[in-house]
């Protein structure tokens, strides 16, 4: 019935979105932690987001690269979790060829914008601790702009060549996407067209687009080590570590889901390892970056009660 019904409801143009949820008992429950997951994810970010535009001391190349990760964490969630949340409380999975682009065209973007914008926050660190009293002249505002800029038109590069690929293959077969949005590997398994090129295509460029910034992170960390260790104060030695902790946290949580996803290709993950997957980087991943950067850092939270006072007058 739920194949005629499709059949009969959906244009060719339309996909269903099979959703996160596997019709089980339990699936309101997992859908109310999605949502207050997904609830924490936004006010953690915009809070971060106002908290560094209200206090002139966080005005620093640093919370601006941190500025730029919290809008690529927002632009993520928004694209992925407005739609699962309304096909599941209405029913309805459809979703439209346009939709379905739009989503693969703004999760790639963000996924590979954020790939290369830890690595520019990597060498920024590296500057601060390696090279202090040229910093001001390296990662000054001019710098830092065109390295996000750059940051982000990668992302814009990468994903129109994906959705111009990914949507020139036929899909003339089911339009059942098992997933709980529109993520490309799942996508080019429906196609009628042989996408195994493509496929080994994607994976080699994924590989390097992965790589590539974490040698830079790297290289970066191993130079930052090394002039830690040989700093004579131990207060140098913990103020340094202190602020690089963050940054190395999520780089571990990023890069390691990242490696895991990437470093094998899509023909050897199951739909539901996918699934499991893209709710770390779409839902989890967004909610824990605001607190990692938050709590390890005194110079936030100073700002956040400095803040918190002046509200209270």
């Amino acid at each position: 019935m739920f194949a005629m019904d499709v059949w009969n409801n959906t244009s060719l143009s339309d996909f269903i979105l099979l959703g996160l949820f596997s019709y089980s008992p339990y699936d309101f429950f997992l859908f109310t932690l999605v949502l207050l997951a997904s609830a924490a994810s936004l006010t953690g970010n915009i809070l971060f987001l106002l908290l560094i535009q209200a206090d002139r001391c966080l005005h620093t190349p640093m919370y601006f690269f941190l500025s730029q990760v919290s809008i690529m964490d927002l632009t993520m969630m928004g694209t992925v979790v407005p739609k699962m949340a309304a096909n599941f409380l209405s029913g309805s999975k459809f979703i439209s060829r346009g939709g379905c682009a739009t989503q693969v065209f703004l999760v790639v973007m963000v996924g590979s914008a954020e790939c290369f914008l830890l690595a520019v926050m990597a060498y920024d660190r590296y500057v601060a601790v390696c090279l202090p009293l040229r910093y001001p002249m390296l990662m000054n505002w001019k710098a830092c702009c065109v390295m996000a800029l750059a940051s982000w038109m990668v992302g814009v590069t990468d994903s129109v060549i994906y959705v111009g690929m990914v949507f020139s293959f036929p899909y003339c077969g089911s339009l059942q996407v098992d997933h709980f949005f529109c993520e490309v590997p799942t996508l080019l398994r429906l196609s009628c067209a042989d996408t195994s090129l493509f496929q080994d295509l994607i994976y080699a460029c994924c590989v390097v687009m992965m790589l590539l910034p974490l040698g830079v992170v790297v290289a970066s960390y191993a130079r930052i080590l090394m002039a830690v260790v040989n700093m004579p104060s131990t207060e140098g030695k913990q103020k340094a570590l202190t602020t690089c902790s963050s940054h190395l946290t999520v780089v571990g949580l990023y890069y390691g889901g990242g490696l895991f996803n990437y470093m094998q290709k899509a023909s050897a993950r199951t739909p539901a390892e996918d699934r499991a997957i893209s709710t770390f980087y779409t839902i989890i991943a967004p909610m824990l970056n605001p607190l990692i950067y938050s709590l390890r850092n005194r110079e936030v939270m100073r700002a956040f009660k400095k803040v918190l006072g002046t509200w209270r007058v």
